[in-house]
C-alpha cells in the first residue's frame, strides 16, 4: 500500500526513491486477487510482470463491458499537467471505494525517456511498477515492432536486389526504417553504398518505432489474424507505372506477425497500491495517433467494472485521435472525460515564465483558462460528459483554487482538485466519486467528429477548425494531389491522423493559451494503409525526434548495487 502524506510537499521524494521503496506484490497474485485470472493463463516476465494470454482473453468475449473513462489534458507545458499519474491515482481512487477497475497505460518510449521526460510510468504516489523496467525495455513489445518494421524493409531492398519482379521503383520506395530512440542523424539518409553486392543506392530514413505504421497496427489490431491482414496491406512504394506494391507482395507479413507474436498480448503490472494495470503499445499522440492497444482496452471492460484510460498530449492530439481512430475503428463507447489541469500550466498559458510560476498570479490563471475552456469544449463536441481534474501542485494557493473552480463552474464543467501526487488514491476519491457519479447522471451519446464519407480535405479542415480553432487549413499543390489520389484509389473513406506539434493549438509550439486566425500548414500526406488511417503532417514536426541540448541521458546512471539512479 503506498504510504503518501502531506510530507511529499513538503519534502518530496523523486519518482525513483518512491518506485524503489515500492511493496510489489507478485504479479500472478495480483491476477488472481483482482481480476480472477488463473496463473496458466498467464505468461510471466519474471516476479512482477507478466503478458495475459491471447487465448484467455478470447474466452472474455461474453461478458458484459464495464465502463470506459478517457484521461485527457490541457495543451502540455514545461510546467507540467500529470495526465499518466493522474490516470493512475484515479483507478487506484476507484478501487479504494470498491469499484473494480483497471488502468490501460501507453508504453513509453526510450525516445523521450532519454530525451526530455525520463519517464512515463506515472509520478509521485500515482505510479506504476516497476518503473525502472515499464520505462526501459520492459517485456520488449518496442523492440519487436521495430524488428517487424525493419525486416519489411531488409525484404523490400532484397526483392529489388534479386531481380525486382515486382518492378519495384526504387524511387518511389515509401517504407522508412524505425528505431526506438530519438536520433535526428537517421531522420534522412542513403543506404546501399559501397558498391554492386550493396544493392541499389536510394535516400531512405528512419522514423521512431512509435511513429511507424507497424506500431498502430499493432495497437489497433483486434486479435492475430487482423493484425497479419492489416500487415499485409501495408503500402511499400510503386512500381514503375505507378502502381502501389504491398508487404503481402513481398511475402513479409507472415515473417512479420511472427515477430509481433508474443508482444501482442497485453502486459499486466501494478499500481504501487497493487492494483492491475494494461501497458501496452501506443505513445506520441503528436506523431502517431497515441493510445493504448485495443486489445487491452477491450480485455479490461471485460475484467473490470471501469477501465481508465489515456491519450496522448492534449486533447486536441490524444483525445481527438482516441475518439476518431480509436474508438471508430474498434466501436468503443466511452462514458466519460476526465481534463487535466495544472494551476502552473495555466498560468503559463497565461503568459507566466517557468522561473516566475511559483508566485501567485490571478490575472494569469484567468487568462489562462481559456487553454482548459477550449478543451472542455472540444470534447464536448463528441458528446461525452467531461470532469475538470485538477491535479495539485505544492505550491498552489487557496485563492488560485478557488478562482479556477469558480471558472469552471462558469463554463459547466465540474472541477474537482486532487492530490493523488501525494497521497495516492486516497488524494483521488472525491475525483473518483465525481466521475462514478457523472456515468450515472450523465449518460454519454458518443459520436465522432466527421463522417467517414467526407472528402480528406475536409476531414482535416473540419479537424483543424473545430478542435484547433483555425481559420483554415493550406497546403501545396503536391498535398492536394495525393489526397485526390488516396480518394481515387478508394482510401477516401479512412480516418485521418493529423502529426502536428503538441504545445499548441497552431503549429507554431511558442502560441500558448488559444490562438485565434491562425492557418494549418500541410507540409506532407502518408497513407497507413494497414493501420486504415491517413497520417497529415503539419507545420514543422517530425516523425523522427532529436535529442535536446541536455539530453535526460545525461542524468541516468546505474551504481555498483545495480540500481538504476536518475530516471525520472
Amino acid at each position: 500500500m503506498s504510504e503518501g502524506s502531506s510530507e511529499q510537499h513538503k519534502k518530496p521524494k523523486t519518482d525513483i526513491e518512491i518506485s524503489q521503496a515500492a511493496s510489489m506484490r507478485p504479479i500472478l497474485d495480483v491476477a488472481k486477487e483482482k481480476l480472477g485470472i488463473d496463473a496458466e493463463d498467464l505468461i510471466p516476465y519474471g516476479h512482477y510482470k507478466a503478458k495475459v494470454s491471447l487465448d484467455y482473453i478470447d474466452s472474455l468475449e461474453d461478458k458484459p463491458d464495464g465502463k470506459l473513462v478517457l484521461v485527457t489534458a490541457i495543451t502540455p507545458t514545461p510546467a507540467g499537467e500529470g495526465k499518466t499519474t493522474t490516470t493512475v491515482g484515479l483507478g487506484d481512487a476507484l478501487n479504494l471505494i470498491g469499484k473494480k477497475t483497471i488502468m490501460c497505460l501507453r508504453e513509453p518510449s526510450l525516445g523521450p525517456c532519454f530525451g526530455m521526460k525520463g519517464g512515463a510510468a506515472g509520478g509521485g504516489y500515482a505510479q506504476v511498477v516497476p518503473m525502472e523496467d515499464i520505462n526501459l525495455h520492459f517485456t520488449g513489445d518496442f523492440h519487436a515492432i521495430g524488428a517487424a518494421n525493419n525486416l519489411l524493409a531488409a525484404m523490400i531492398d532484397n526483392h529489388i536486389y534479386w531481380g525486382n519482379k515486382l518492378d519495384i521503383d526504387s524511387r518511389r520506395v515509401t517504407w522508412r526504417r524505425g528505431i526506438d530512440m530519438n536520433d535526428r542523424a537517421l531522420r534522412s539518409i542513403v543506404t546501399s553504398l559501397g558498391g554492386v553486392s550493396n544493392g541499389f543506392p536510394r535516400e531512405a530514413g528512419f522514423d521512431i518505432v512509435v511513429a511507424s505504421e507497424i506500431m498502430a497496427i499493432f495497437c489497433l489490431a483486434k486479435d492475430r489474424a487482423d493484425l497479419q491482414r492489416r500487415l499485409g496491406q501495408i503500402q511499400v512504394g510503386q512500381t514503375r507505372d505507378k502502381t502501389a506494391v504491398t508487404a503481402d507482395q513481398i511475402s513479409a507479413a507472415g515473417a512479420m506477425a511472427a515477430l509481433l507474436k508474443d508482444a501482442l498480448a497485453p502486459n499486466l503490472v501494478q499500481t504501487l497500491e497493487n492494483n492491475p494495470a494494461f501497458i501496452h503499445g501506443g505513445p506520441f499522440a503528436n506523431i502517431a495517433h497515441g493510445c493504448n492497444s485495443v486489445i487491452a482496452t477491450k480485455a479490461a471492460l471485460k475484467l473490470a467494472d471501469y477501465v481508465v484510460t489515456e491519450a496522448g498530449f492534449g486533447a486536441d492530439l490524444g483525445a481527438e485521435k482516441f475518439f476518431d481512430i480509436k474508438c471508430r475503428k474498434a466501436g468503443l463507447k466511452p462514458d466519460c472525460v476526465v481534463i487535466v489541469a495544472t494551476i502552473r500550466a495555466l498560468k503559463m498559458h497565461g503568459g507566466v515564465a517557468k522561473e516566475d510560476l511559483k508566485k501567485e498570479n490571478l490575472d494569469a490563471l484567468e487568462k489562462g483558462f481559456a487553454n482548459l475552456e477550449k478543451h472542455i469544449e472540444n470534447v464536448r463536441k463528441f458528446q461525452v460528459p467531461v470532469v475538470v481534474a485538477v491535479n495539485r501542485f505544492s505550491l498552489d494557493t487557496d485563492d488560485e483554487i478557488a478562482l479556477l473552480k469558480r471558472l469552471c463552474t462558469t463554463a459547466s464543467a465540474e472541477c474537482v482538485m486532487s492530490d493523488h501526487w501525494a497521497l495516492g488514491g486516497k488524494g483521488a476519491e472525491e475525483l473518483a466519486e465525481c466521475v462514478v457519479k457523472t456515468i450515472d447522471t450523465k449518460p454519454s451519446d458518443f459520436q465522432p467528429l466527421y463522417p467517414d464519407d467526407m472528402p480528406l480535405w475536409d476531414k482535416v479542415r473540419t479537424v483543424a477548425q473545430e478542435i484547433y480553432g483555425a481559420e483554415d487549413i493550406s497546403g501545396p499543390k503536391a498535398v492536394r494531389d495525393k489526397f485526390a489520389e488516396l480518394e481515387k484509389n478508394g482510401f477516401g473513406k479512412l480516418p485521418i491522423c493529423i502529426a502536428k506539434t503538441q504545445y499548441s493549438f497552431t503549429t507554431n509550439p511558442d502560441r500558448k493559451g488559444v490562438p485565434l486566425g491562425h492557418t494549418i500548414p500541410v507540409r506532407e500526406v502518408r497513407l497507413s494503409a494497414g493501420a486504415e488511417f491517413v497520417v497529415v503532417i503539419c507545420g514543422d514536426i517530425m516523425t523522427m525526434p532529436g535529442l535536446p541540448r541536455v539530453p535526460a541521458a545525461n542524468n541516468i546512471e546505474l551504481d555498483a548495487e545495480g540500481r538504476i539512479t536518475g530516471l525520472f
